[in-house]
């Protein structure tokens, strides 16, 4: 008789994995420099579209802004970089602080742009507002950083 022909005998499974096994393999891996979509975080409204509602929303009114003339346009293209400025801060913000993906270079030029808005509301001479704007995007930039390393655990960036 040959080899194939002889019954083998029976074999003893492995073990099954408990359910903790793969969440401490998940823990222990290496974080990836490439954010999976399925890391992705989630709005506190998450069922709910918002964020991509509001998008929407800018679009259309951006849009309707440019093909139309009359005393309207100018404030539907305002309204418009509004909201979609708006939208995508938010979703920066979330996905910067969860340790999803970098956005700091974006959140320190917000917060220069937001000081130097309130600067010039407050009647600041331009190249004094530009100055302090600039500053306060260079002082805003490592801390963002260091945000993002802590959540990213340790990574710089992620694509």
């Amino acid at each position: 008789m040959g080899k194939r022909s002889r019954k083998r005998g029976a074999t003893i499974a492995p073990p099954q994995p408990t359910a903790a096994e793969p969440v401490r393999a998940r823990a222990a891996a290496p974080t990836s420099r490439r954010a999976r979509m399925d890391e992705a975080p989630k709005a506190p409204w998450s069922p709910f579209p918002l964020t991509e509602l509001v998008i929407l929303l800018a679009l259309v009114l951006l849009a309707v802004g440019f093909f139309s003339s009359g005393d309207r346009r100018g404030v539907l293209i305002g309204v418009g970089l509004v909201l979609a400025s708006l939208a995508g801060g938010e979703l920066a913000l979330r996905e910067h602080f969860t340790g999803f993906r970098s956005h700091t270079m974006l959140l320190s030029g917000l917060t220069g742009f937001l000081v130097g808005a309130l600067l010039v509301a407050l009647g600041v001479a331009k190249g004094l507002v530009l100055a302090i704007a600039v500053a306060v995007m260079i002082a805003a930039f490592p801390f963002l950083r260091r945000a993002f390393m802590r959540r990213s655990g340790g990574l710089g960036f992620r694509a």
